[in-house]
């Protein structure tokens, strides 16, 4: 930077980040030329200005607007992100993923009788014990209320899908503590979609995983289901997302 000042005389900005102990410092330096008689640069003068505070905040903004802000899972947006990613990985390498869409069962009583501060306990709660339940290249969203979305790349077969989802909802069967209000149950619906046997793009294997889901709450509920064409056109599930 200092020899592109002297070089064109031409005042520059540049941003520092300084790690300390007590957390990275951020610097915006500016660099200014001091010019002699002869026009040329005889030196050069740098002002540093502390900005970390406001690269702090801008980090916040930006990990809120890609994060839900109850329990700092991946929002739709993210999620859609990474889905996207994962489609262009398992296409070009040949692979499959999953998709696995969640949906709570007896979630709304919980609120109703217990109010929304125990639902957004609640809410933490599942979204923890389904972190536990993943590897660290898989994706969990919520994306409203009471639903999630899971993301299981590079499976070596729809049995691996069915295992993760298997053991999220035996997880979620277990009882939930919630302070003041005890131990509450609740259950899930999961619906599974793989790539690319139930959809090559987004938006079809989000449909069909939410098909899978609805088939299983309409057939009992606390269920896990895989998507099958046959059993499962969409236009029966047209009125309930």
């Amino acid at each position: 930077v200092v020899r592109c000042v002297f070089e064109h005389a031409e005042t520059k900005h540049i941003e520092v980040r300084g790690p300390t102990s007590q957390g990275d410092h951020y610097y915006l330096t500016t660099v200014k030329p001091i010019i002699g008689e002869r026009g040329e640069v005889v030196s050069v003068i740098c002002i540093s200005k502390d900005i970390t505070e406001r690269k702090l905040m801008e980090q916040r903004l930006a990990h809120l607007a890609q994060h839900d802000a109850l329990t700092d899972l991946p929002n739709r947006a993210l999620f859609s992100d990474r889905l996207k990613s994962s489609l262009a990985h398992a296409r070009r390498d040949n692979s499959r993923f999953a998709v696995l869409s969640l949906d709570l069962d007896h979630f709304k009583p919980v609120n109703d009788n217990f109010g929304h501060l125990a639902g957004d306990r609640l809410l933490k709660a599942v979204a923890q014990r389904l972190l536990s339940c993943i590897r660290e290249s898989d994706s969990v969203g919520r994306i409203g209320g009471d639903e999630f979305l899971i993301l299981l790349p590079h499976l070596s077969s729809n049995k691996d899908a069915r295992r993760v989802a298997d053991k999220i909802h035996r997880i979620l069967s277990d009882p939930f503590e919630l302070e003041e209000v005890g131990q509450v149950r609740i259950g899930s619906c999961i619906g599974i979609a793989i790539f690319p046997e139930h959809g090559d793009a987004e938006l079809d294997l989000l449909r069909h995983a939410d098909a899978a889901l609805y088939h299983a709450k309409r057939h009992g509920r606390n269920r896990v289901q895989l998507f099958e064409p046959a059993k499962m056109p969409l236009s029966a599930f047209a009125g309930l997302a």
